[in-house]
């Protein structure tokens, strides 16, 4: 079977390219000119260029294959330019289930986020049919990516295509090369540079965890189903606990009240569109959303898909360890 993969590059993608490589497929690999391709070294992938805001460059690298796993997004909790994220993120989307259309594939599996997911008002785990709206949505990562997810359902609807739609909660572990948010969290504890905390939680999930229940969806899932990727619901300070353990720091003892951290973030975005010098360390929408704990349920990919994650806490200790061996906690 020929799959092709969007996103191989990336920190999820990547996980990804190596279950399907596992799992014996022949897979392309669909990469812009500018990505960084080292976590592609050493694999027998074909790699096409390409660009999801170009469209015959996607039928072009669709053509003779069985199967598409669109994984590639932007995910950032700040950008200077929010157009752009809604290009790729939806208008991207678009543009590939359009060429999918077009060529006729077997099997679509579209990766989408729990970001798109409502929230209950008790902090209970959410799951796939807990309710939600646009208006809901904080932030234009969480916006496009609900947008996108939105037209991916339309277009399934309206062309018949055969899509799976999964929805991984906070993926951390090895290849989070820029890194993520989360990743960046990750090395700021690591490194000791984390004294504080605000009141807030995860679901983190190993990376590798979230390609398994990929190819599983890919194998198992029902055609226009949709279904939460995720593994263990922890406050921000467990989660900077177990980092304190595995790296040997000192866990962060001072909690911080959202509305003492938020006008820094505001003085942290002001100073990175000044100064041109990438994301900041903290923003906005990210103080927004620690104002509500992210918990979700997996319970439907596991009973019908089987998925299983490991413990969190061998997947904190794999990013940990990566981290380290690559150079990022110095």
């Amino acid at each position: 079977m020929k799959t092709l993969i969007t996103g191989a590059s990336g920190f999820v993608g990547s996980a990804v390219l190596r279950q399907l490589l596992q799992a014996d497929h022949k897979v392309r690999a669909l990469v812009r000119p500018s990505s960084d391709r080292s976590n592609l070294t050493g694999l027998p992938v074909e790699i096409v260029t390409g660009d999801l805001t170009e469209p015959q460059s996607l039928v072009d690298a669709l053509l003779d294959c069985d199967a598409l796993f669109h994984v590639a997004a932007d995910y950032r909790l700040w950008v200077p330019d929010p157009d752009t994220m809604y290009e790729i993120n939806v208008t991207g989307t678009r543009n590939l289930m359009l060429a999918a259309s077009r060529v006729g594939l077997n099997r679509i599996v579209y990766t989408s986020s729990v970001a798109t997911l409502g929230l209950t008002f008790d902090g209970s785990p959410a799951d796939e049919t807990t309710p939600v709206a646009l208006d809901d949505m904080i932030g234009h990562y969480k916006r496009s990516k609900f947008l996108a997810e939105a037209e991916v359902r339309r277009l399934a609807d309206d062309q018949e295509l055969p899509v799976v739609i999964v929805n991984p909660s906070t993926p951390v572990g090895p290849r989070d090369l820029k890194p993520t948010p989360t990743g960046r969290m990750i090395v700021d504890a690591a490194r000791g540079r984390m004294p504080a905390y605000v009141d807030t939680g995860l679901n983190l999930v190993h990376v590798d965890d979230v390609a398994v229940g990929h190819l599983l969806a890919f194998e198992r899932g029902t055609t226009g189903r949709r279904y939460v990727l995720g593994g263990r619901n922890l406050s921000l300070k467990e989660i900077l606990g177990q980092i304190a353990i595995i790296s040997g720091q000192k866990p962060p003892t001072l909690r911080l009240p959202h509305n003492l951290v938020l006008p820094l973030a505001y003085l942290n975005e002001a100073w990175a569109r000044m100064a041109g010098v990438g994301e900041p360390r903290v923003t906005v929408d990210g103080v927004r959303l620690a104002k509500k704990h992210m918990f979700f349920s997996s319970d439907r990919a596991e009973r019908e898909l089987g998925f299983n994650p490991r413990p969190v806490e061998e997947a904190l200790r794999d990013a940990v360890d990566w981290f380290r061996q690559n150079g990022y906690l110095i």
